[in-house]
């Protein structure tokens, strides 16, 4: 059964800190907009609109996309929370071009081949997530989960910058950096 992500954001704090990825290279983004992926509560786009990039927030959750928004506005950040529902079949994304994607802490692997014409020259993707390691200790679907290694292998016209891949606070992860060559 698909997760209810209105009730999942109904019911939790928003995050505050972006993901690791994010924090440790936003400074080697181009300049220009950025794309976040299934962007939840705006942890990562509100880190990236600070620091001067507009960012296209896609999500799912309506509670979610209000939230962004809302605090978008009171804030005056240029971010533009988008419903999306990014595991349909063939989901609509906006064209770009982008400086950066963030992909953090959702996984739908179709979407990844299409990144590579969404990016500038020199752009970056940022992923982070959990791995089939994590899936096993939780006792969840190995499915939604990263399997060991998998970041190395960036799509074509991608090439992989900095990976890692271990225990980080407690739970198995991985994050990765892809460019698109200049």
């Amino acid at each position: 059964m698909p997760k209810d992500w209105d009730a999942h954001y109904l019911h939790q704090p928003p995050l505050s800190q972006p993901a690791f990825v994010v924090a440790a290279y936003a400074h080697r983004l181009p300049a220009g907009p950025v794309l976040d992926l299934a962007g939840g509560t705006g942890r990562n786009a509100f880190f990236l609109a600070r620091r001067g990039h507009p960012v296209f927030l896609l999500e799912k959750s309506r509670v979610a996309l209000e939230f962004v928004q809302a605090e978008s506005n009171r804030h005056r950040l240029g971010i533009w929370a988008l419903e999306a529902d990014l595991e349909a079949p063939d989901p609509s994304l906006p064209p770009g071009p982008f400086a950066g994607v963030v992909n953090s802490y959702f996984l739908h692997r179709p979407l990844l081949t299409r990144l590579t014409e969404r990016l500038l020259p020199g752009g970056l993707v940022l992923l982070e997530g959990f791995t089939v390691q994590e899936a096993a200790r939780r006792g969840s679907l190995a499915s939604h989960y990263w399997q060991a290694g998998e970041l190395l292998h960036p799509p074509s016209g991608l090439h992989l910058r900095a990976w890692a891949e271990g225990w980080m606070d407690g739970h198995h992860r991985t994050w990765a950096v892809w460019e698109k060559p200049v």
